[in-house]
């Protein structure tokens, strides 16, 4: 006769009452099983205001013992996009490797006009992409589980830039140019201190404008390795901008007395780029480097200026499509007057 288990008083198996939650089923998609295949029942609910701030991430019981985060933000306005998760996803799936993905045996002898501007554009932008890996880096920390999925996308977005920088080091390193002096790069962006103000500047301004030097890279590369690494660059920071965009959307949407806060952001930023005229770059010496490149050698360059004035209008035009995407059209009156000149 088989006899009762002995019960040990010291067990707590509260934890086996689950009231909701329980039964819930994810069933993998044509694309495997997404972020977004997860938000079944209740896991999907993104709350307005977020919870106790805890690491209990999203449909999680809250431990009653757990610490508090004391700078975790609590209105889901004040990090969400709703693109975060096809973001994530795409950034996943489409990772590339400096080292095996670019080949660099296509990287052959050039002028040294032209390779001294290619390492003068490759410096500016190690520099550049480093401040724009740094500062989301900052608040991935400071976003609620709630809305964990804003974390995941700030992840991959680290990831990638830390990717640029080391793909544009490696440019400048190894075709017997090297680093040079190439400015101070984008350093402005660091006195940054709110979520919004970081997405405004970094995301709105910055990346919209770095990827157009991407694409115009593209076009007056001399080699199949350079174009790869700027489509691919190219490629990376789309979805950074794309988040950008989501999330300014979503807050004018939800909180439009937020706008003129938007607007003091974008003052600023737009403040340190019209010192340079609207440039593509943010000192002389890489507007020239592109210019030299764009020409095909510095005795082009005056042609070279012509095509990088073009890519300037579509630089501030782009910027202002976006700006209207979002919700804040009346950006085209206070716009810095050295870029609101080049508007259509």
């Amino acid at each position: 006769m088989a006899t009762a288990p002995t019960l040990n008083p010291g067990l707590d198996l509260s934890w086996l009452n689950i009231d909701e939650g329980w039964g819930a089923k994810a069933e993998p998609g044509k694309r495997g099983l997404t972020l977004e295949d997860l938000n079944v029942l209740t896991y999907g609910d993104v709350p307005n205001e977020a919870g106790r701030p805890s690491m209990a991430m999203r449909g999680a019981v809250l431990d009653p013992r757990s610490p508090r985060h004391a700078r975790q933000y609590k209105t889901k306005a004040d990090v969400w996009s709703e693109s975060a998760r096809m973001l994530y996803e795409e950034a996943m799936q489409r990772q590339w490797s400096s080292a095996v993905d670019i080949p660099w045996d296509e990287i052959h002898e050039l002028p040294d006009d032209l390779e001294m501007a290619m390492c003068t554009l490759c410096t500016f932008l190690t520099q550049v992409e480093f401040i724009a890996g740094d500062l989301p880096g900052r608040f991935m920390g400071q976003v609620h589980p709630d809305q964990f999925e804003t974390q995941l996308f700030l992840g991959t977005q680290v990831m990638d830039e830390s990717r640029h920088e080391d793909v544009f080091r490696k440019r400048a390193l190894v075709n017997g140019g090297g680093l040079v002096d190439s400015g101070f790069g984008a350093t402005n962006l660091l006195t940054a201190d709110d979520f919004t103000e970081m997405t405004a500047r970094l995301h709105l301004v910055g990346e919209g404008f770095v990827q157009t030097i991407f694409r115009m890279g593209e076009l007056i590369s001399t080699n199949d390795a350079e174009k790869r690494i700027f489509r691919l660059a190219a490629q990376d920071e789309s979805r950074h901008l794309a988040f950008g965009v989501t999330h300014l959307k979503y807050l004018v949407d939800v909180e439009p007395h937020r706008k003129e806060e938007l607007h003091h952001y974008l003052d600023i930023q737009e403040g340190a780029l019209g010192q340079t005229q609207g440039s593509l770059a943010t000192n002389p010496a890489t507007s020239e480097a592109l210019a030299i490149l764009a020409g095909g050698g510095i005795d082009k360059i005056d042609e070279g200026f012509q095509k990088l004035m073009i890519m300037r209008k579509r630089q501030i035009n782009e910027y202002m499509h976006r700006l209207e995407v979002i919700g804040m059209a009346d950006r085209r009156e206070r716009m810095a007057p050295a870029m609101r000149a080049l508007l259509d």
